[in-house]
């Protein structure tokens, strides 16, 4: 199973993103496809967080777009949202160890924990970040 990370997500939502046309292609194939995709929760929030924000877009989505575009994306029923579970603590930890991660690195570390609790090996992104937890592999957006 894949898991699609924050960064292809707001790409697909925004069409003033240089990558909006490869992003939204992929999440479309992935909604309206009959293979089973997650978004990790944090994923989630973090999406709601950078397109309604004023200092990162001018204008921001609003939150009504923002929200509209998340209930676009549950409503796909090949879609698992994905969160902590009962061993995350343990996967956490050792994502945080084996990447020597600290700062803004954590919530990374946090969505490679997720991912590795509910079994799914492979995510979606542009961010190299990801390349530090062996057990996800990272299947670059524009690769």
């Amino acid at each position: 199973m894949l898991a699609v990370d924050t960064n292809v997500l707001v790409y697909a939502h925004r069409q003033d993103s240089p990558f909006h046309d490869r992003a939204a292609e992929v999440v479309r194939e992935l909604a309206d496809g009959a293979a089973t995709w997650a978004i990790p929760w944090p994923c989630v929030h973090e999406f709601y967080a950078i397109t309604t924000h004023p200092r990162i877009y001018a204008p921001p989505s609003s939150p009504d777009q923002a929200l509209a575009q998340i209930d676009a994306w549950l409503a796909s029923p090949s879609l698992v949202v994905i969160g902590e579970a009962d061993q995350h603590w343990t996967m956490l930890r050792d994502m945080l160890q084996t990447g020597r991660v600290s700062g803004p690195v954590v919530h990374d570390a946090r969505v490679a924990a997720i991912c590795a609790e509910h079994g799914i090996r492979e995510l979606i992104t542009q961010d190299r970040d990801f390349s530090r937890f062996p057990r996800l592999r990272v299947r670059r957006l524009l690769a």
